[in-house]
């Protein structure tokens, strides 16, 4: 893999309006996904269906993107990336409608599988997007920005979102989220560059092949998942904990959320800055280290005041969100532009499978009291720091075999390393 990273120069104002319509896609499909959960009592009371059947509302979303990701590395290279982000956009922005008009459980079950498929891979363009047009050194900055639609979906999309659900029932945040896809769509079609990025003289299966052999790649994939796991074990009995353990009231519980994404939405673009100007490896093996102070003490936290409580959820979300800055810096540098499209479109196939494997494992520690009260999350907190040593050495392993992919400045170009290289 080469240091130096091949991308296509464009304009200051170009670049700023390709960034802000790249995060409007990352943005709905974020919200997308997140407004399922707030909306899960509205769903079993209209529909009829049991807790079990919502959580399948929820898991058929991210289901259908890691099998429409792993898919979509055979034959992404193959076409322009603003073509097929448009297109697979205009699903995502069809599906959502479809998810709004269902007019029973199984056919939202069949719009949530669309709209997962479509929004999945469009997200997995974003990211190749943003390597397509941002030089390696300035690179952090720019994926914190896109990044940055996690905190914003968090402070303003889904507190919107239930105010809609709560006035004109659940079809109203679907229907205002199709509607804006539909602007986005329009947008994106103007401000995206036409850049040539097609891939026409290899077979999908030996691009595939390539993809997922190479020795680099699979040291970024194993980074890349790694990274979710640690967050993914956790992240489920936040809000059940604050509630159960901390002594916050449901009332209460939106605006730690406010609270933690608007932290985030400050911190983000800092790191980002940050990633630019030092060592990327580093920088993670930092926040990592802040992270698991603070996931030790939250994790640990019994009856709280709020401002204690609002203080560590925001630590919570800047220290969680702020590792994945440089990670996936690391991890989008780690492959070369002929192969982007499909190697994002697989690691976010991976990330969404270790997502929910992090879930399933929080399910193992955590039960509750007939008080209540949520027992096992202290040994929970303890598993997860076990993650996030493991992601700071496989980010150690990746710089070692590639170490362009931490640096902050441009480098010199590297000598290529084979695919059959040791792992």
């Amino acid at each position: 893999m080469s240091a130096t990273d091949p991308h296509h120069a464009l304009s200051k104002g170009r670049e700023t309006a390709t960034l802000l319509a790249l995060g409007a896609v990352q943005f709905t499909h974020v919200l997308d996904f997140m407004i399922m959960m707030p909306l899960g009592a509205q769903l079993m009371r209209v529909f009829e269906i049991t807790p079990a059947q919502f959580t399948h509302l929820v898991a058929t979303y991210g289901l259908a993107a890691a099998v429409s990701g792993f898919a979509g590395g055979f034959v992404l290279d193959r076409y322009d990336r603003k073509r097929s982000l448009l297109l697979l956009y205009a699903g995502f922005a069809l599906a959502t409608l479809a998810c709004g008009l269902a007019p029973t459980h199984h056919w939202l079950l069949a719009a949530r599988i669309a709209a997962g498929a479509f929004g999945g891979l469009a997200g997995s363009m974003v990211n190749a997007m943003v390597a397509d047009v941002i030089p390696p050194e300035r690179r952090g900055r720019a994926m914190s920005f896109v990044m940055a639609s996690f905190p914003v979906a968090s402070v303003l999309g889904v507190p919107v979102g239930l105010v809609l659900a709560g006035k004109f029932g659940w079809h109203a945040p679907f229907f205002l989220l199709a509607s804006c896809g539909a602007v986005v769509l329009v947008i994106a079609s103007f401000a995206l560059p036409p850049i040539r990025t097609a891939i026409r003289d290899t077979h999908p299966v030996r691009q595939m092949r390539e993809i997922v052999t190479h020795a680099i790649h699979l040291r970024a994939f194993a980074l890349g998942a790694v990274l979710v796991v640690a967050g993914g074990c956790l992240i489920p009995f936040v809000a059940p904990s604050m509630v159960a353990n901390l002594g916050l009231t449901e009332s209460q519980l939106p605006w730690a959320y406010v609270v933690g994404g608007g932290a985030s939405m400050i911190s983000m673009p800092l790191v980002g800055r940050l990633s630019d100007h030092v060592d990327r490896f580093q920088l993670l093996a930092w926040l990592s280290l802040a992270c698991v102070i603070v996931v030790l003490v939250f994790t640990n936290l019994g009856r709280s005041s709020l401002a204690t409580a609002y203080l560590m959820m925001a630590l919570f979300m800047v220290t969680m969100s702020g590792r994945f800055v440089p990670a996936m810096t690391m991890v989008t540098n780690a492959v070369a532009a002929r192969y982007r499209g499909g190697f994002m479109s697989v690691n976010a196939s991976l990330q969404q499978g270790a997502s929910a494997l992090g879930n399933v494992l929080a399910g193992f520690f955590v039960t509750r009291t007939t008080e209540g009260r949520l027992l096992g999350y202290p040994l929970l907190g303890v598993v997860s720091v076990g993650f996030f040593a493991l992601t700071v050495l496989l980010a150690a392993r990746l710089r070692s075999a590639a170490p362009h992919v931490a640096h902050h400045r441009p480098v010199e170009p590297a000598a290529s390393i084979p695919a059959e290289a040791a792992v």
